[in-house]
């Protein structure tokens, strides 16, 4: 059979409910519809380093769940930046028309509650969250401030296909008040140490001939030293999956005198920093395949956006085409 898997930071996708309530019992409907008042002591804002956390753009999740249907139309997604499982479920339900059977998501470390998860058309079997997962040089403090799961897929006849592994490393974000050239030194690090920690769990899950995919949002580009870690265990050494990716259309032209735009397709994340320099192009959503499934890869997609800014994301989607 042939699958397709891929991942997709869908950028922050939060529900429109910002407040907490409780109610004794169910109310009475007679009229088919209900009023619930809620007052200023049951309310709750939720806030973000200064600014309230509202619903993703409608129009963005709307561009969002397009790509998802017609470009990847994958059987296998995972996803990262979603607020909890309940947003995923209306997401699959209202915006893809339900296109997914299964949906996991367990609940992660993020403080600004963005969590990892899956969206399935194959049955899904074991789910294990790594969450609590801590490295050596620290081992009070937990090593992901995401999470990484491991995701069970099952064929049609509920026996194993392979697992998904998703996850989101830490970003190169540096808040305003730290040192800049300490402030990235420290992010690097701490990716260094998430990439070890799951080198180390996949060594002591998976064996030679296991049959599995590592995913997601790795805020590197593959050859960073700070990710090499995670590549290798006892049976081998992980495949790039995405290094012969086909373009869904070609990447817009740069504005004149912003450089020469992206050196080759691998690229999923552009960012453009302020001052003189060119915009920098990365593949930070990357698709690795273990050694015994690599030999599987029928090809490899990016859908690539229309607006340098992103088409409902700054992260463009990718997929493989695995055939089992």
């Amino acid at each position: 059979m042939q699958i397709k898997v891929g991942t997709f930071n869908l950028n922050n996708l939060f529900s429109r409910f910002n407040f907490a309530g409780a109610i004794d019992r169910p109310p009475s409907v007679s009229d088919g519809g209900i009023t619930l008042t809620f007052d200023e002591n049951s309310v709750q804002v939720r806030t973000f380093m200064g600014r309230l956390v509202k619903e993703k753009d409608p129009e963005d999740t709307v561009t969002i769940a397009r790509r998802i249907v017609e470009a990847l139309d994958v059987d296998v997604l995972g996803v990262q930046e979603v607020e909890h499982r309940e947003i995923l479920r209306q997401f699959n339900r209202d915006y893809l028309g339900g296109a997914y059977d299964e949906i996991a998501l367990i609940e992660g470390n993020d403080p600004r509650l963005i969590d990892v998860g899956l969206l399935s058309r194959l049955p899904v079997g074991a789910i294990t969250s790594y969450q609590t997962a801590t490295h050596p040089a620290e081992p009070g403090k937990r090593v992901f401030g995401r999470d990484l799961v491991r995701i069970e897929i099952l064929g049609p006849d509920h026996e194993p296909l392979l697992a998904v592994y998703n996850t989101h490393m830490k970003s190169h974000y540096v808040p305003f008040h730290m040192d800049p050239v300490a402030g990235a030194a420290e992010a690097n690090e701490r990716r260094r140490r998430q990439a070890e920690a799951i080198g180390a769990i996949i060594a002591a899950t998976e064996g030679p001939d296991s049959r599995f995919v590592l995913l997601g949002d790795m805020n590197d580009p593959p050859a960073s030293p700070f990710l090499a870690p995670m590549l290798a265990f006892a049976g081998g050494t992980l495949v790039n999956g995405l290094t012969e990716a086909q373009e869904t259309r070609p990447a817009k032209p740069e504005t004149p005198g912003q450089g020469p735009g992206p050196a080759s397709v691998n690229w999923t994340h552009r960012f453009n920093p302020p001052g003189p320099e060119f915009p920098q192009y990365e593949q930070y959503d990357q698709i690795w395949l273990s050694p015994a499934l690599a030999p599987h890869l029928a090809g490899a997609f990016i859908d690539r956006r229309t607006r340098h800014g992103g088409d409902g994301s700054d992260h463009d989607p990718a997929w493989v085409v695995l055939d089992l």
